[in-house]
Formats: structure tokens, C-alpha cells, sequence
């Protein structure tokens, strides 16, 4: 809710038939909104010399806290006033929308969304143009232009690189944080820490350990976390135990010739053979 300040009264003598021309300023209030947006008579300001300002409240569902105003005046020995204006004013408990922010204000980081584009201003302090000019260069000189990301139109500022360390630094990667405050390892000993080529890898890198909260972020050189690559536990191998049944030995079997009987009638068929 942004409060909204009544304003200060001039000082000027109120004028008898304008400040009592309550029903002439509530027929015109009427006139533009109809008679069941206005309300009761809230009192009037004088604005000037035969000027007043009558204020009714609005009964709108939408517009609670509102008034009408209505202004009237009259013209010098004149007995009747004039209506001056008819308009909706918020009032000191009124919710009116928000100061209005430019677009570019309003985003902020993480607001981008797939197919969103955000213009770099054409004077923006993090940017400074790159002098690298490569158009009648080698083959093999663009490949090390390339491969050292120059041959760009604009490249990052003094200004912008000191912007972006002390805001990687005071952020959640940095060596305040909560998490580094708890462990004594940091990152520039650790084997996942990748340094950055640039000027900034003095300070910065990337961590490539899956398991850190840092992992593909930058991180400070002084950040640490409890995934350091050194963060090593000896844990002695357990006894194994002794098996209750023997699965390694074997018993030898001797194996006989099963005993078939024979039927008298098969052994008279011998026998004759």
C-alpha cells in the first residue's frame, strides 16, 4: 500500500457559496458516476481564491478508500458557483498501484525464460569495445583468437570485472558463506576445483564435483564445502565371518549298479536266448 498525502490547504479565505455548494458537487459527482458509486459528503479543501474541492466517498467494491472530488468555483459577485472538475482521487487508506519501474529495473536475475531477450545497454559500464581486429587474419591466428575469446565486438570492462568478484565473493560461493564457515577445507587445494584462464582465476574457479553445492558454479578460492576431494574417511575392512555351512569342501561318492528285478516270465525269455 503506498500512502498518499492529502494536500496542504492554501491559505486563502474559504468562500460561503463554495463551501456550501455540497448538493450542486454531489449532483455533478452523480452525473459522472452514477448515484450508487457516491457517498457520503467527507468534507471539502480550499484550493484558492473561490475555489473548493467537495470530497465524497466512493462505494465502489474496487475502489475502497477512494473519494470523488469535485471542484467547484464561481466567477466574482456571482451567486451561483460553476463545476469546475469531476474526478476519483485516492485517499490516505486507499491502495493505488505501485510507483511505476522501467522495464529494465524490473528484471532481475533469474526472471529469463526461454525465447526472453535482454538488451545490453549501448553504454553499459561492464562492456568496453575489443580491439582485436581479425579480418584479413590467418587461419591459424583465428584459431588462437578463438580459442583466447578475442575478436569480440565488446568485452568485459574493468569495471564490470570488479563487479561480478565482489559479487561472487559476497554471494552463497564465496568464503562467508554458512557452509565454508563450517568445514576447513577450501577449494583451492581440492582436485575438483577448476581455475578460471581468465585474470579472474587469481580468485575464482569452477567446481566439477557433482556432489559439492557448488558443482558447475564458481566458486571463490577461498570457499569450501564438505566434498573436498581430500575429505577422506579410513573405514577398516569388517571381519568376515565364518560360514555355517561348508560351500567350499567336497565329499567323494561312490556310485553302484543300480539292482534291476527281473519277472520269471523275463527270465524264462533269457533263458531260451
Amino acid at each position: 500500500m503506498t500512502p498518499v498525502r492529502t494536500p496542504e490547504p492554501v491559505r486563502a479565505k474559504p468562500d460561503a457559496v463554495c463551501v456550501a455548494a455540497v448538493e450542486p458537487a454531489r449532483e455533478a459527482a452523480i452525473a459522472e458516476a452514477g448515484a450508487a458509486q457516491v457517498g457520503e459528503h467527507l468534507g471539502h479543501l480550499v484550493e484558492g481564491e473561490r475555489l473548493v474541492t467537495h470530497y465524497f466517498a466512493s462505494t465502489h467494491p474496487g475502489y475502497r478508500g477512494w473519494r470523488w472530488a469535485v471542484t467547484v468555483t464561481r466567477a466574482s459577485r456571482a451567486k451561483t458557483v460553476t463545476i469546475n472538475e469531476v474526478v476519483m482521487l485516492p485517499g490516505d487508506v486507499a491502495i493505488v498501484a505501485p510507483e511505476w519501474v522501467p522495464w529494465s529495473d524490473r528484471v532481475q536475475p533469474g526472471d529469463l525464460r526461454p525465447g526472453d531477450l535482454f538488451p545490453t545497454a549501448p553504454e553499459d559500464p561492464r562492456l568496453e569495445p575489443g580491439f582485436t581486429d581479425t579480418a584479413d587474419a590467418p587461419e591459424d591466428v583465428l584459431t588462437v583468437v578463438e580459442e583466447l575469446g578475442l575478436g569480440r565486438e565488446r568485452v568485459l570492462s574493468p569495471f564490470g570485472r570488479e563487479e561480478a568478484a565482489e559479487r561472487w565473493y559476497a554471494g552463497d560461493f564465496g568464503p562467508t558463506s554458512p557452509i565454508a564457515q563450517a568445514v576447513p577445507y577450501k577449494c583451492h587445494s581440492c582436485g575438483y576445483w577448476i581455475r578460471l584462464a581468465d585474470s579472474l582465476g587469481q580468485a575464482f574457479g569452477v567446481c566439477a564435483n557433482e556432489m559439492a553445492p557448488g558443482e558447475a558454479r564458481v566458486v571463490a578460492y577461498d570457499y569450501g564445502c564438505g566434498a573436498h576431494s581430500d575429505a577422506t574417511i579410513d573405514i577398516p575392512e569388517p571381519p568376515t565371518p565364518d560360514h555355517a555351512f561348508d560351500t567350499t569342501g567336497y565329499d567323494n561318492l561312490e556310485l553302484t549298479e543300480p539292482e534291476v528285478a527281473v519277472t520269471p516270465r523275463a527270465a524264462e525269455e533269457l533263458a531260451e536266448d
